[in-house]
């Protein structure tokens, strides 16, 4: 177990430097300059903003500090708001984007398992047609319009009742929270439930089922011991890649629902040609993605020894 975490820590670090690298070369092949906004800028204005923020240096230098300042945990300055650190943003920011994104897994998590195993015990009746059915207008619809309906049936509901039952945007309370996080991870949970449903189906007729069965298992904890812990592996599995899907639609819905998250900055940035914001929240993203991905892959190999073995 030990030899596999710090093999899985290895390959994290590559990917880690490899996404920072990526990013760092391609925002210099983005068109478009920070510097010139709506107003006019003079070339002598433009030389001196690039000196500011060492931007006249040639690119492999430009690189080789971006790389230091990183590994010293120094995302670098925003462009576009002057006086603040990436850092500072991140700080402010991703907490609200971390709190979402919990809520959305826990959701997608727990309707994922439960849908799926509903299905595979009532396989080709109307409660199996009826999930299959939403699982597939789950993974086909986009999270932006799930966001766009969830707000138009809040106004509706909020119009008839007289009353907020829950707020249509903004962000304080678990009222704001609720219905973001359940859009979020709709797409998710859609695609987890087919999943879930897939492994108890294979599951079911596993010889050790059999077994259980003809020793005179109970039905109860032949389905919980047997059939939903083996069959909820694949799906420990895809919660790493399932954060990444959930982070990066949370851009889109964190604007829709005007929730001051960091996907919001990140959009800004990008509106702004902010280079800094979006090279640092790029590289943050990542690695947070990477982490989860490899605390998964430690989860799962804890689970199941064969994966650690092997």
């Amino acid at each position: 177990m030990a030899w596999y975490t710090v093999k899985r820590l290895i390959q994290g670090i590559i990917t880690v430097w490899f996404i920072a690298t990526a990013t760092f070369w391609a925002m210099h092949e983005v068109p478009g300059d920070p510097f010139i906004g709506e107003k006019a800028v003079s070339p002598e204005v433009e030389a001196n903003l690039k000196a500011r923020w060492g931007l006249d240096k040639p690119p492999l230098e430009q690189y080789w500090i971006f790389m230091t300042n990183m590994l010293q945990g120094d995302f670098g300055i925003s462009f576009a708001q002057e006086s603040r650190s990436v850092n500072d943003i991140i700080l402010e920011r991703f907490p609200v984007s971390a709190i979402l994104g919990i809520l959305a897994i826990v959701f997608a998590g727990l309707g994922g398992v439960l849908y799926g195993a509903l299905t595979a015990l009532y396989r080709n009746q109307w409660p199996d047609v009826l999930i299959i059915l939403l699982v597939i207008i789950g993974i086909s619809v986009p999270s932006f319009v799930f966001a766009s309906v969830g707000q138009l049936i809040l106004v509706v509901i909020n119009q008839i009742l007289g009353f907020n039952v829950l707020p249509v945007a903004g962000w304080g309370d678990i009222s704001h929270m609720l219905v973001p996080a359940l859009v979020l991870g709709l797409g998710t949970m859609a695609f987890l439930t087919r999943l879930m449903r897939s492994s108890m189906l294979e599951i079911v007729s596993a010889d050790f089922i059999r077994t259980a069965r003809s020793k005179g298992v109970p039905a109860a904890q032949v389905f919980s011991r047997h059939q939903l812990r083996n069959a909820v592996l694949p799906v420990i599995t895809v919660l790493g890649p399932s954060v990444a899907s959930i982070t990066t639609g949370g851009f889109v819905v964190e604007n829709i629902f005007g929730i001051p998250g960091l996907g919001q900055s990140f959009v800004l940035a990008v509106q702004q040609s902010d280079y800094g914001v979006i090279m640092g929240t790029t590289v943050f993203y990542g690695a947070f993605l990477v982490l989860m991905v490899i605390i998964v892959d430690l989860l799962y190999a804890w689970i199941d020894p064969r994966v650690r073995l092997e």
